[in-house]
């Protein structure tokens, strides 16, 4: 899929400096500073759990068996939206910054982009539905555990770079020890892409899988936010940029835009769900078929 038209570097500028509507906020919904994976509190503990068994389970045969298994889309057929309706059932055990149910955080992020960029309707869709691949926590999708979902995501097949959060237990993964695996490019080489890297299995591949085979006519950026958008070692730490390629290194300016909205929208303050549903309706329908195979 071809690269945003108008993502030149003037106009991408433009954008964020535009982008000035949305205040971010100092402190999240517990009055802690935001992605703070060391201060003691009441999610602290059940957090850090988390990555333990993340970081000793995301294996590259891991990923490879949840890749063809999903890849299959064979196990629901239905619209984004009864998507969105679903996850109103789950709360995220990674996230330290909001115990809200899912579809909360789905329309605060995309009305605060809306809000900010109201001629960018791709990205407000994308606001909603980039977190739509937590339905794998879901019986019909077969009840992942938490931490085959969600939590920050990161490249398996090669070394495991110190910035990606609780880094010291992956050295209980049986990748940290194979040579195949643990050097800066295992199994990959420079400017291969990040198409072609397996990323830690989760909703953010999912639903890049979901969108691109239902054939959605959203953007590459758009695909590329809904991949990406919980790779915190690549667009807060630079880290893997030896692994990108020029669409990857062009898509990932929207992708620093898109990260502010979805990290700092979460708050305790509801949206209208009603009032707004008919805009995001028209939305999947211009770039989504009625029903998706998931």
């Amino acid at each position: 899929m071809a690269v945003l038209a108008d993502s030149n570097d003037n106009e991408l500028k433009q954008l964020q400096d535009g982008g000035e509507g949305f205040t971010v906020p100092e402190t999240n919904s517990f009055g802690q500073t935001f992605r703070d994976y060391d201060v003691e509190s009441e999610r602290q503990k059940g957090v850090e759990e988390f990555y333990r068994t993340q970081h000793i389970n995301q294996t590259c045969d891991f990923v490879k068996r949840m890749r063809e298994e999903y890849g299959k889309l064979n196990r629901v057929e239905m619209s984004i939206w009864e998507c969105c309706e679903l996850l109103n059932e789950f709360v995220d055990e990674s996230d330290p910054d909001l115990d809200e149910p899912q579809i909360e955080h789905l329309l605060q992020t995309a009305e605060a982009i809306r809000k900010d960029y109201p001629n960018e309707d791709w990205l407000h869709l994308t606001g909603l539905i980039h977190d739509l691949g937590k339905v794998l926590l879901h019986p019909d999708f077969g009840e992942l555990p938490q931490w085959a979902v969600v939590g920050d995501t990161f490249p398996v097949g090669c070394a495991f770079d110190e910035s990606i959060v609780h880094h010291k237990y992956f050295k209980e993964n049986p990748d940290y020890n194979n040579p195949a695996f643990n050097a800066k490019y295992g199994a990959y080489s420079e400017g291969c892409g990040l198409d072609n890297v397996f990323m830690s299995w989760g909703h953010d591949d999912y639903m890049y899988l979901v969108a691109k085979e239902n054939k959605t006519t959203l953007p590459s950026a758009g695909l590329f936010i809904i991949r990406y958008h919980s790779f915190y070692a690549l667009h807060r730490a630079d880290a893997y940029k030896h692994l990108m390629n020029e669409e990857d290194i062009e898509n990932l300016k929207w992708l620093k835009i898109f990260n502010k909205y979805d990290l700092y929208s979460k708050s305790k303050v509801r949206v209208d769900v009603e009032k707004v549903k008919p805009y995001y309706l028209s939305l999947i329908e211009k770039y989504f078929p009625e029903k998706l195979r998931w």
